[in-house]
Order: C-alpha cells, then structure tokens, then sequence
C-alpha cells in the first residue's frame, strides 16, 4: 500500500512518499497475500486516522480490514489482526471489501462490494454497513444486504463495483462501477436511507476515453471525489489492454453558496 500527496492548487502535481510502501501484507492472516484500496478518514471522536482497507489472505475470500494513525499517514498499525468485515453471507461467497465511508454524527456509514464469485465481471453488488465512531472496528451489516444491485439499466446490467461514498446536504451520494458484459463505466446514485436509490439521469456520468490511443480507453473505475473551493475533482482508475492507472477529472461544485437556498 503506497501513499502519495498534492498541493490543492494542483492536484495532478503528484509526489509519491519517501518511505513507501506505508502498509505490506502480514506473514499470516487474513490480508498475508495483498494489502490495497485504502479508505482514510479522520474520526472526529478521538482526532485519529483511521482506514479501512482490501485484504486477500492465501486461500481466503477479499474481506475488510482496520488501521489507525496517530496522524503520521506513513505509519499505521492494524486495528486487529482478523477482519472487521468478513464475507460471511451468501452473496458475499468470495468477498466484501473496497470499502468506503462518510461520517455523520456518531456514525461511520460504510459502503463496500460484496463478491459473490470469484468473478469481476458478475455477481458483485453494493452493501451497506454501520460502525460508532467510538469503536470503528465493531461493524453491523445492513439486514437488507445487498443495497443496490444496479439501475436496472443495460449499462450496468452485470455488476457494480468499487462504490465510493460521500454526503450532501440531504443525501448520500455514490459512485459506482456499472458492468454490461463489455465496458465498466462510472454512475451516480443517491440515497436517504441506503434503501432505496436514485439514478442520476445522465448515468452512466463518465465513460472511458473515445480516442484509442488513451490510457483509459477501454474502462474506468473506482471514482473518488475531492472538494476544493468551487471545483469537484474526481480521482479514478483508467485501463486500456490489462493495465489500471490514475486519472483526475473536474467538474463544478453545484453547492448553493451563502444566502441560497
């Protein structure tokens, strides 16, 4: 797991960590094979980082795991040495993992894809989970799990994939990876209640690259959204052939400014 940083006035200006890699997996466990896709956030109950992360342990299904960070990002240490989110229900038969979270009060909403499979390419859905920000390793699963299995548009037919999670005024917004057998692609959902959603009209939002000598030609995933001043911009992954690499996109925030509604 590497950690990288850039200034707000120039998030493309990207300068990798000196001491990389920051997290390796363990020499037994649950995460011995593969440690990836962190989720770091700052617990307003105690002012420390936490982060949830991806591991693959050797013959054992992707599951969720746990860091904390007294706030140097280049030194974690893991919360408990077993999941925090295992892939323990049928729909989740070879994972539960690429978490994502927004806090609000008490709460850390946690978003993540349950794999049913071994396959990328079907079975997998979005899941929905709780933790106290008193305790982020003591997770509860929605009883309604899976939460959303897609649009019901022919885009994302097959599988969604790598959510991301993040909240607005009056709704939870979410980005997701939508399969039709093909291509993956970018949409947007909201929700109130993790029950029921819904589809942005323009869905699917972001779509890999028309020109066929790009680097994200050929798919596009795992959006993540950073707020600076007026401008959302979205990090993700691109793939063109077999390779994933990093993206950023921008577009304008529609926040009402002070004194609008």
């Amino acid at each position: 797991m590497m950690h990288a940083t850039a200034p707000t006035g120039d998030l493309a200006d990207v300068t990798q960590y000196p001491r990389n890699p920051i997290l390796v997996p363990s020499e037994e466990g649950f995460d011995d094979v593969a440690v990836e896709y962190p989720f770091p956030f700052l617990n307003p109950a105690d002012g420390k980082f936490f982060m949830y992360y991806r591991g693959k342990g050797k013959g054992t299904p992707e599951q969720t795991g746990l860091l904390v960070s007294d706030g140097d990002l280049g030194k974690w240490t893991r919360v408990r040495r077993t999941p925090v989110i295992y892939a323990d229900a049928e729909h989740e038969g070879d994972g539960a993992t690429h978490p994502s979270v927004a806090v609000v009060g008490d709460t850390i909403h946690i978003i993540y894809t349950a794999k049913e499979t071994e396959s990328y390419s079907d079975g997998l859905t979005m899941c929905h989970a709780t933790a106290p920000t008193g305790d982020p390793a003591m997770v509860t699963k929605n009883a309604a799990n899976p939460v959303f299995r897609g649009s019901g548009q022919a885009w994302d037919s097959r599988a969604v994939r790598e959510t991301e999670l993040f909240k607005g005024p009056h709704y939870f917004h979410v980005l997701y990876g939508g399969y039709d057998g093909q291509t993956w692609r970018i949409g947007h959902v909201r929700t109130r209640d993790f029950r029921t959603f819904e589809a942005n009209p323009h869905n699917p939002i972001f779509t890999p690259s028309p020109d066929r000598d790009a680097w994200d030609c050929d798919g596009v995933l795992t959006a993540q959204i950073v707020e600076v001043g007026e401008t959302w911009y979205m990090v993700y992954a691109g793939k063109r052939g077999g390779e994933w690499q990093t993206g950023l996109a921008k577009t304008r925030s529609h926040r009402p400014r002070a004194g609008q509604a």
